[in-house]
């Protein structure tokens, strides 16, 4: 398969490039993929919940009432978890969701998706490009010269490109990541990816 390589004002070069049959168009694992983004959604979660025992409320030193006479179910502590500010039983506390895969099962993953996204010819490749200052305009300008505009883009580099995450991160649903880290959740998640000519021969080269 062979793609077209445009320039950054939307007009088609003399340039074509060469997607690996070995990445570009194989057949989609789900399963495979289904794990990818499982790892990668555990991995953005912080496990930073955190409630307090009966060991860790303060106060409760003292027996609240006597322990006969008083016609009331005995209790040693005001502290008890069925006592209005009591402790919390079997409540969640701080612990670390993630996931590491397996570097084949990860590498499947994306040849997977990426596969997939070809066969329904949505990749574009442009030529290399830096943007020389931080600024959202030239980057919805780019994005309104191929009338993507309102369609959720995913841009891959092949380095990493400063200014063009800074000018890109204001625009709803653009995202960019670096050839070839970049995550199953992401390709997935857009309608099209735009790969830099240099990303696309990084991918052919690594993920083969």
């Amino acid at each position: 398969m062979e793609l077209n390589v445009y320039k950054i004002d939307g007009t088609k070069t003399n340039q074509k490039v060469k997607l690996n049959p070995d990445v570009f168009e194989i057949v989609p694992n789900e399963h495979v993929v289904y794990l990818a983004v499982k790892a990668y959604l555990a991995n953005q979660r912080q496990g930073t919940h955190s409630t307090k025992t009966r060991a860790e409320v303060s106060g409760g030193g003292a027996k609240p009432f006597r322990q006969k006479g008083t016609g009331r179910a005995r209790q040693g502590t005001i502290r008890s978890p069925h006592m209005p500010g009591g402790g919390v039983a079997h409540g969640t506390s701080p612990r670390d969701y993630t996931k590491k895969l397996p570097k084949k099962i990860s590498k499947l993953a994306r040849k997977s998706v990426l596969s997939a996204k070809a066969k329904d010819q949505k990749l574009m490749v442009l030529e290399d490009f830096v943007l020389d200052e931080i600024k959202t305009g030239k980057v919805q300008e780019i994005l309104n010269n191929l009338k993507l505009d309102t369609t959720n883009v995913l841009f891959v580099t092949k380095d990493v490109d400063k200014n063009l995450i800074l000018s890109s991160r204001n625009i709803p649903y653009t995202k960019v990541q670096r050839a070839p880290e970049f995550s199953v959740y992401e390709i997935l998640n857009s309608q099209f990816i735009l790969f830099q000519k240099g990303a696309i021969q990084v991918v052919n080269e690594v993920l083969a």
